[in-house]
């Protein structure tokens, strides 16, 4: 029982964090891990999906909104133009910035357990 009131103590804490983080950058937390994960270049929503262990109906809707406040494009693929890529737009590198120059707090027991 003492493993699952600890997981319940974690769910909370990260339930807070993505309130003060939407307060703090307007966008939820699913939001800024999709942008974290497109700082290092164009991803397809499978690749995102599979990044962000998110469904593909979900993902599609976190891109959906993402792309929504400008902060990321869609582009066709060079070499198969049936797939659709996403980058980050310069909008969506300067929130990404700002994010990471902020550093919002993270609360002590998630601290311990960082990775």
């Amino acid at each position: 029982m003492k493993n699952l009131c600890t997981i319940k103590s974690i769910c909370r804490l990260i339930s807070e964090y993505e309130v003060n983080f939407h307060r703090k950058y307007g966008i939820s937390l699913n939001e800024g891990l999709l942008l974290c994960s497109l700082r290092n270049g164009s991803m397809s929503s499978g690749e995102i999906a599979e990044e962000l262990e998110l469904s593909c109906s979900n993902t599609s809707k976190v891109l959906r909104s993402v792309e929504e406040k400008g902060f990321v494009e869609r582009v066709l693929g060079e070499k198969d133009r049936r797939q659709m890529y996403f980058n980050l737009t310069k909008t969506g590198l300067e929130i990404i910035g700002q994010i990471e120059s902020d550093e919002l707090d993270i609360p002590d027991m998630l601290k311990q357990i960082e990775g």
